[in-house]
């Protein structure tokens, strides 16, 4: 088995499931989307683009598109977030709920393309 792999492929699993998890729920309702769970999404898909780079393969410069898709939609989001909380002080309204979920769901399809890469990179290697 080779850890560098297992370690790849965990990391755009947990990307993939930490975004799912932030989506997931009422769009417009801000109590069911927990900033928390944004900013370890966040961490978790740079550590995962981290990890594709050295790839020189077109699946690789692939999966690190996806990747680059999936951190630019989740900073958005954040931004987007902290403008509202912190800058405008208009708070998480149901708009703005809507926003920074929807933002999240672009990189949640992002990050559901390259899982469903690395299965189909994963089914086409031979022995």
């Amino acid at each position: 088995m080779n850890l560098e792999k297992v370690v790849f492929g965990f990391f755009i699993v947990l990307a993939a499931t930490l975004n799912f998890g932030f989506f997931i729920g009422d769009i417009g309702r801000p109590d069911y989307h927990n900033v928390y769970e944004l900013f370890a999404a966040i961490v978790v898909n740079m550590i995962a683009t981290v990890l594709k780079f050295g790839d020189r393969t077109q699946i690789g410069a692939v999966h690190l598109a996806t990747s680059l898709v999936a951190d630019l939609q989740l900073l958005a989001a954040a931004i987007t977030w902290a403008m509202a909380v912190h800058v405008t002080g208009a708070g998480m309204t149901p708009e703005v709920t809507a926003s920074v979920v929807s933002l999240s769901g672009g990189a949640l399809f992002a990050n559901v393309v390259s899982v469903v890469m690395l299965i189909a990179e994963t089914v086409m290697l031979r022995r």
